[in-house]
């Protein structure tokens, strides 16, 4: 059923008639280096379905575009967004091939499939099953990534890309593993059922795993997902986050036992006569902050209607301004949802807002290397707020975010033991925007855990917080 004047669509996003209307109503897009002397802007115009507001700016982040304005329109079942965007550098789009890869995508149906790619025996074979994809969700604990990493190299499986999340003491992970023997997808049903099992172990704390797997529907348990594929994993640490109750809720505090400041300032309104709820939200600006609110409200069942983008000038300050209703049509109807749908924005934007010790690993990728890393942080008292861990060409780029175990920032001495375990890596420490060299650590002797493992690595370190 559609209404008119602006309301909203009500249908299922599947269904044969919503793809036949998308079909007959192609999308259009316009990539324009003309009209704006600070940046590319890019016009989209597609028929409605929930959550296509998203996918578009998916689209735009995941080729590391910046966003620097916004303009979101809806009339009817069709909307239209503009996009004001450059490079990492601050520079208009000049790359052809990235500019017909943006115009491929958001004018196809099926924009976000992953790509097929070759096999090794030369037939093609969809990217999402050279993987087995592992969703873990629980209470944040110092040790907890280095114990499943563990798990993982114990049963021969190979982390090739992960990503890891914390917010208000829960934790998030979205792993993609292969089988340490043939560098492809785990497929035996009785293998996977063990993994899940001992993740399920690790991950569960006081609470207990239901027979057939863990139990996620209860706050505050713990769950533990195994499957062939995935979707994009920001996108799914969003959502694992808030089943999880990491929609906010708790006030987070410091090592020193002190409320720390929420990063956001989040007000929600009414637009009694148009019936719609107003959100507005202030923080200083980020990557990806755009796609993280919108993954907040997509999560929550929230269709934009209408909204104001804007993150440029030198105060580094994003603004963003929303006119939503409910799926079902309706605008916030209750102060507890009005409360809930702040909680949520703030923790949208506070779980890539942490202050922490930024730790980057470059190496030779090999099975139980990350294990390794992530034990010698765990024996230094480490605690892990957010990783990103990736393997390309045999090649591994890890990322992590660290603090001590009570959450304050890591002393110098603790800085030398991991700098000495892990024998004879290059450090490099970023403080005030200065680099400080570390000299390398001769190799061998007892602590040179993993010098072995580390030949030719470059390891830096920057202590920053990690919207900067």
């Amino acid at each position: 059923m559609v209404r008119c004047g602006g309301e909203l669509m009500e249908e299922e996003d599947d269904d044969e008639y919503a793809k036949l209307v998308r079909r007959m109503n192609p999308p259009r897009v316009v990539i324009d280096n003309d009209s704006c002397d600070s940046a590319t802007v890019i016009r989209v115009d597609r028929v409605k379905k929930h959550g296509i507001l998203l996918e578009a700016v998916q689209v735009l982040v995941d080729l590391d575009l910046v966003i620097t304005k916004a303009y979101i329109s809806s009339d009817g079942n069709w909307f239209m967004d503009v996009f004001n965007v450059t490079d990492q550098d601050g520079s208009k789009l000049q790359n052809r091939e990235v500019i017909d890869r943006i115009q491929k995508c958001l004018e196809s149906e099926d924009y976000l499939v992953p790509p097929a790619i070759g096999s090794t025996d030369g037939s093609v074979m969809p990217e999402d099953q050279l993987f087995t994809s592992i969703e873990l969700t629980g209470m944040d604990r110092p040790g907890l990534l280095s114990e499943v990493c563990a798990v993982l190299a114990a049963l021969n499986c190979n982390i090739v890309k992960a990503e890891v999340w914390t917010h208000e003491r829960r934790a998030a992970a979205v792993i993609q593993i292969t089988d340490e023997a043939t560098g492809l997808a785990i497929r035996d049903a009785g293998r996977l059922s063990k993994v899940q099992e001992l993740l399920c172990n690790v991950m569960q704390g006081d609470g207990a795993c239901a027979p057939g797997g863990c139990a996620a529907a209860q706050k505050g348990s713990s769950s533990t997902g195994v499957s062939v594929g995935a979707a994009h994993a920001e996108r799914r640490l969003h959502k694992l986050m808030l089943e999880y109750g990491g929609g906010g809720g708790e006030e987070e505090r410091g090592g020193n036992g002190k409320v720390r400041p929420k990063a956001a300032k989040v007000v929600v309104m009414d637009c009694t006569e148009r019936r719609y709820t107003v959100v507005i939200l202030r923080c200083k600006d980020r990557p990806k902050l755009l796609f993280d609110t919108l993954c907040a409200l997509t999560d929550l069942h929230y269709v934009v209607f209408h909204g104001t983008v804007d993150a440029e000038g030198a105060s580094k300050e994003a603004y963003q301004e929303y006119y939503i209703r409910h799926v079902d049509g309706h605008p916030v109807r209750s102060d507890a949802e009005r409360a809930r749908l702040v909680r949520c924005l703030e923790a949208a934007v506070e779980r890539r807002a942490s202050d922490g010790l930024e730790l980057e690993v470059r190496t030779e990728d090999r099975v139980g290397l990350l294990s390794q890393i992530t034990r010698v942080f765990r024996e230094n008292s480490l605690s892990i707020i957010r990783a990103a861990i990736s393997t390309r060409d045999a090649k591994a780029k890890d990322t992590f975010y660290v603090s001590d175990a009570y959450g304050n920032p890591v002393d110098g001495r603790t800085m030398d033991a991991v700098g000495e375990q892990l024998g004879h890596a290059v450090l490099k420490v970023k403080r005030g925007g200065q680099d400080a060299s570390v000299k390398p650590v001769a190799e061998g002797g007892a602590v040179s855990v993993l010098g072995s493992l580390l030949k030719g690595s470059f390891q830096g370190l920057r202590l920053i917080r990690s919207h900067s």
